[in-house]
């Protein structure tokens, strides 16, 4: 089957993603159980016209996204993403946060991307543990919320 294709196999699955920090290069700490945040919403301010009782204008006045968040298992301490999160929960902002980029790609069976998202200058802002619970047999699954300055689609 052709790469166009295969692109518009309509609708694509949601379960086979690929996340990426930094530059191009390609690290082991990327594994995901859920990636949840996509998603851009134009601002509004409403504008009262003097006279004009029948509506309230609204008006754009830029653009706003949610938090990113990403779900896996607890992963091992030398992760460099745990790291990251160490640096930034627990280094008492002596140092300057360091953003990064982070790149989120929905991928087909031919593990090519179909949609691709790049969130600039994303820094962690919240690092939460699930839960624990003596009767369940369940995976520990951390969250990491992430917050950045814009989004775009890249692919």
């Amino acid at each position: 089957m052709p790469d166009a294709q295969l692109n518009n196999i309509y609708p694509p699955s949601a379960f086979y993603f690929k996340v990426m920090f930094g530059g191009t290069h390609e690290t082991t700490d990327t594994s995901f159980q859920e990636v949840s945040g996509i998603s851009s919403e134009v601002d509004l301010e409403s504008v009262v016209e003097g006279g004009e009782n029948r509506f309230v204008h609204q008006l754009p006045k830029g653009i706003k996204h949610p938090n990113l968040e990403l779900k896996r298992g607890i992963a091992p301490k030398d992760s460099p993403l745990v790291k990251w999160c160490i640096t930034v929960m627990e280094g008492e902002f002596i140092k300057a946060i360091e953003t990064k980029i982070v790149r989120v790609f929905l991928m087909n069976e031919e593990k090519k991307p179909i949609r691709g998202w790049l969130f600039d200058s994303a820094y962690p802002v919240k690092w939460e543990i699930a839960s624990f619970g003596s009767t369940k047999n369940e995976v520990a699954i951390e969250k990491i919320i992430m917050n950045y300055t814009f989004s775009k689609r890249i692919v």
